[in-house]
């Protein structure tokens, strides 16, 4: 059976193929279909220009984008899919992180410029796989080994280190290449010439990939991870935090990995506003504990989004080191309590007279403390019950105050 045949899109490849018929698919879909893995992209090699592309498929009737037309690559769209195609190229400069290139005809320089042999493959419309480099005993073998000369590979693009490690996450075993290690090595003091979102999407890869403890703890012994992160981290932690086997969250085990403040973290790489905020959140020494009461733990339910709490919980479990089956039956009785939102709006109490104003949001405070602090069972109509009952007390607290009460 041809390798092709494992091909979900088969379809909209051959019909690629009618008007590029000198076309070879090339990398990461070579590789998996090898390995037996899921396909994410189709990436295609061809040896006609880009501006011959889109005119061959434009006339076609198949759109084309022209995404990367410096470096020879635009992008087809066939039943709302995308398929890269580029030029064969080869270097001619490079700097670390870009590359000039010129046109080729010649499938085994553009193979040269690639960073592994497993990823230097091609394959044709009839199914023959094209190896130069002896990708395919790699692959079998599990040796992620670089193309050619690995100092000169990492040299034309740094990233190239990361990537290393997340390849031999998924396809490699047993040792790592000697050649690769010797390399990554000597090429750590470049590393600090990427751009920080370029390792914050590798980081990410490797954080939520396979064998991620056992990665990590490479790529601290091998002087990477002290250039990536000098903010500090705990490999040991780390590795705690995969062995309670945590949900995997990429901030969630950034947080069980680094040391610094989350606003050095965010700042080196870059990180979100959103992730930010919730490794900012994750840093905190939370006041729960695995005997909360039921009306502890509706009351977080009320104060914090879910998610973040259970994420909070294994951050507490891993920092003090309690037992799994008790924070898994406190985060089991969590997910069990309904969501619980508060029953008033300001509009509801101006039958009784209340401004829009300070004077609303302060009345609206006071219910909503009066409602946590009961459990959250109040109703609507109980909440305004209370509040006909005691308007004209002033209870000195905030409900925003009450929520730092889990927080040490």
């Amino acid at each position: 059976m041809s390798v092709l045949e494992q091909l979900s899109c088969l379809d909209e490849v051959k019909l690629l193929w009618n008007y590029l018929p000198q076309a070879r698919l090339v990398g990461g879909v070579v590789r998996d279909l090898l390995a037996g893995k899921n396909i994410a992209d189709v990436d295609i090699a061809t040896p006609e220009p880009p501006e011959l592309i889109i005119e061959t498929l434009k006339s076609a009737g198949i759109s084309v984008v022209p995404t990367g037309l410096s470096h020879g690559t635009v992008t087809a769209i066939i039943n709302h899919h995308p398929y890269e195609i580029t030029t064969l190229r080869k270097d001619v400069v490079t700097d670390g992180r870009h590359a000039q290139v010129i046109w080729t005809d010649s499938w085994e320089e553009d193979a040269a410029r690639r960073d592994f042999t497993i990823n230097a493959m091609f394959c044709d419309q009839d199914g023959i796989i094209w190896d130069f480099y002896n990708g395919q005993q790699d692959l079998l073998s599990g040796n992620v080994r670089f193309v050619g000369n690995a100092k000169e590979r990492i040299e034309e693009d740094v990233l190239r280190s990361l990537r290393f490690f997340r390849f031999y996450a998924r396809y490699g075993k047993g040792v790592l290449d000697e050649d690769a290690v010797i390399a990554i090595q000597q090429t750590t003091h470049l590393l600090k010439n990427l751009s920080a979102e370029r390792v914050w999407s590798e980081l990410k890869r490797i954080l939520t990939g396979p064998m991620t403890d056992d990665i990590i703890q490479m790529m601290d012994q091998y002087d990477v991870l002290s250039e990536l992160m000098p903010f500090g981290y705990d490999v040991s932690l780390f590795k705690k935090l995969i062995q309670m086997q945590a949900p995997n969250h990429t901030i969630l085990r950034l947080a069980g990995l680094v040391t610094g403040e989350s606003d050095i973290v965010a700042k080196q790489l870059r990180l979100s506003r959103q992730e930010d905020q919730l490794l900012k959140a994750l840093q905190k020494d939370w006041n729960i504990d695995p005997r909360d009461s039921e009306i502890e733990l509706r009351q977080l339910r009320a104060l914090f989004d879910l998610e973040l709490l259970i994420y909070c919980s294994w951050m507490k479990q891993l920092r003090t080191g309690q037992i799994s089956s008790e924070w898994n039956q406190w985060r089991d009785r969590l997910v069990a309590i309904e969501p619980l939102i508060f029953p008033v709006k300001g509009k509801d109490l101006f039958q009784y007279n209340v401004k829009p104003g300070i004077e609303l949001g302060e009345i609206l405070s006071q219910i909503k403390f009066w409602w946590l602090q009961n459990g959250c069972y109040a109703d609507q109509r109980d909440c305004l019950e209370w509040f006909k009952n005691n308007r004209e007390k002033r209870i000195d607290i905030n409900y925003l105050i009450f929520a730092d009460k889990w927080f040490k």
